[in-house]
This record gives structure tokens, sequence and C-alpha cells, in this order.
């Protein structure tokens, strides 16, 4: 467990363009780097390369490449994309973009997800009826996609941003503590964004967050929360959330938070993910080390063998902060898994 420096707050003198391509790249380079240790010990990246900076992190393995982000990635660019290209957030969009990534085979996606995206269920219901009839959905699957639109969003302010990262979860997963957390986490990257401290925004953060999920959040993002504590194992969104928290707490640089996040085991490549979205925002994208933004590669299945690298990725980052905030126009229900009609629609007989 990491025992290092506790971090001291945002880096000055870094623009909130720096920033922002420290959260869109600073994800995609937590989830390439942890992937190839997901479901492995506690301890296992540190004990490989016992030395930061030493080099060939990006090692792949387990089915990855060196340097290939999964899906957490290619979900979040499709995510951007659907942002950029409909001119807002346009929910039928984003899910048609789900559904045809499922299709294509991608090497892995979450077993809800895939439930849900597969299930040729309308978009407004389809996490719905999952939830209705597994009562799962509070996996990490929502969290784990969510930096980009966390940057498109930052602008439109702290309900705004809190939101959007609802809608957005609401289309693969039907537990409001999904949503929560990552509208936690769009709130906290908002703040970095703005060059504020997001450790010392999570109490107010926690405000905005439904009444029937503050105690549990409030919980596990407490200063005095460890990894040990969590109950559940780190797939789930809070010991995810808490464990991006964590590491940027407990450390002072992006690379020392990323290596402490793989360095939990589990769930590497999303809670890495998170962790970097969240410390890209602090650090700023100069902080990545060169060699690992150099590996970061994130293929799209079925999106014609598009393989998107740092460049495309920092483009993204641009066009998303600089034309954020835009919202729908005329799309249906704010939240998919809650909204009275739709319950009544997922309950009639079918």
């Amino acid at each position: 467990m990491n025992s290092g420096p506790v971090n001291s707050g945002p880096v000055g003198g870094c623009s909130r363009s720096e920033r922002a391509l420290g959260a869109v790249l600073g994800s995609a380079v937590g989830d390439a780097l942890g992937a190839p240790f997901e479901f492995g010990p506690e301890g296992a990246f540190s004990a490989r390369f016992p030395v930061p900076g030493q080099g060939g992190e990006m090692c792949g393995g387990g089915g990855w490449d060196p340097g290939e982000a999964t899906d957490d990635t290619q979900m979040a660019v499709l995510v951007a994309e659907s942002l950029l290209e409909c001119g807002g957030l346009q929910l039928p969009d984003v899910f048609g973009r789900f559904t045809r990534w499922a299709a294509a085979e991608p090497k892995d996606i979450g077993l809800q997800t895939e439930a849900v995206l597969s299930s040729g269920d309308p978009w407004d219901l389809a996490a719905a009826l999952h939830f209705q009839t597994s009562q799962r959905g509070a996996g990490n699957g929502a969290l784990m996609r969510a930096a980009p639109s966390a940057v498109h969003f930052a602008r439109a302010g702290r309900d705004a941003t809190m939101d959007a990262a609802r809608r957005i979860a609401a289309l693969t997963h039907g537990d409001r503590a999904a949503w929560e957390g990552t509208a936690v986490f769009h709130e906290l990257v908002r703040v970095a964004l703005d060059g504020g401290d997001p450790l010392d925004a999570v109490e107010e953060t926690l405000r905005s967050v439904h009444p029937d999920h503050q105690e549990r959040y409030g919980v596990v993002l407490a200063p005095d929360w460890h990894p040990d504590l969590a109950t559940e194992f780190n797939g789930a969104v809070w010991p995810c959330l808490a464990s991006a928290v964590w590491a940027l707490r407990t450390t002072a640089s992006y690379e020392d938070a990323v290596r402490a996040a793989i360095d939990l085991g589990g769930d590497t490549d999303t809670v890495a993910a998170v962790t970097g979205g969240l410390a890209g925002a602090v650090y700023g994208g100069a902080a990545i080390p060169e060699r690992w933004v150099e590996a970061v590669h994130v293929p799209l299945p079925g999106f014609g063998g598009r393989v998107l690298r740092a460049a495309e990725l920092g483009e993204l980052a641009r066009r998303l902060e600089h034309g954020g905030t835009s919202w729908p126009t005329g799309t249906a229900e704010p939240y998919s898994a809650l909204s009275p009609s739709v319950v009544a629609r997922a309950s009639a007989p079918r």
C-alpha cells in the first residue's frame, strides 16, 4: 500500500486547457497501464517496476498490446465524439454508438453493460429493465468512461455537470449509486479544471448527491478512508471512486497516483482510469510521462478499424473544453431508470 507524500493541492500555473488534456489523456493512460494487471494481486505493478521512471511500464499482457486502452477508454471516446458531433448531449445517439461498439465484439466489455447493450430494448428502457430483473447496476462501468463528459460540461457549473453525468450513466446502469458516483467525479474534475483542489471540494460536492446516497459516499470519500476498508470489490462504483480519491490524496504527482491505484489490485484498469482522469485534471497533461503518452492507443471496434493515438485524444480534449456546456434539444426523460413514465412502461407486459 502507498504511504508516500500527501497531495498538497493543485498545480499553479497550469492552464485550463492543459488540465482538460490531463483529464482526457490521463484517464486513457491510466487505463492502458492498469489493463495488464487486472484481477492481479496488490502490489504487482511496483513489484515488476519498483523504481518510478524506469520505463517499460506499458508492458501489455492479459490479452492487451503494450499501451492498448480497454473498453473504459473506448466508451469514453464514443461519448466524446457524440457530444462533439451532435453539438451537445443526445442520449439516443450515445446509446446507439454504444450498441454498435458492443456488437463488434470488443476484447472486453463489462457483463452488466453487455447485457444492457445487447438486450434489444430501447435506449430509455434498457438499463431500467435490466436493473428491475437483476437488481445489479452499481458497477463502475459508467464512472470509467466519464472523463471526456466531465471536461465538456465543466463550464456549465456544478448542477449541470452532475446532472449530465447522471443522464449518461443511466444509459447503461440502472442503480442510482452509479449515477451519483459519476456525478461526483464530474464535479471534482470541474473544480480541478477551474484551478481548485478537488479534495477540498469533496464535502461541498456531497451536499449535491442524492439524499439516499450521501451517507455511503460520505464514508468512502472521507479523509481517513483507506482501500482496505472497502466492503465491496473495487469493480463497484463506491470503492472505485474512493480509491481514486485516496490515490490522489496520498501522492504528489500524476505518476505516483496512478502507480498507487494499480497497486491496489483488482479492477486495475478502471481504478487507474478514474485516478488518471482526476490526477490529470489536477496536474495537467504535461505531468503525464511522455513514455506513457507515446504508447497509448485506443482501438474503436465497430468504427471502421479506427485507432486513436495521443494526438487525437488531445484534439478531443481541446474541442470538448472549448465547446462544452451544450444541452440536448428535446430528447426524452432525464433519467432512464427513475422517470415515473419509464418505470411504468418497463413494468407493463411486453
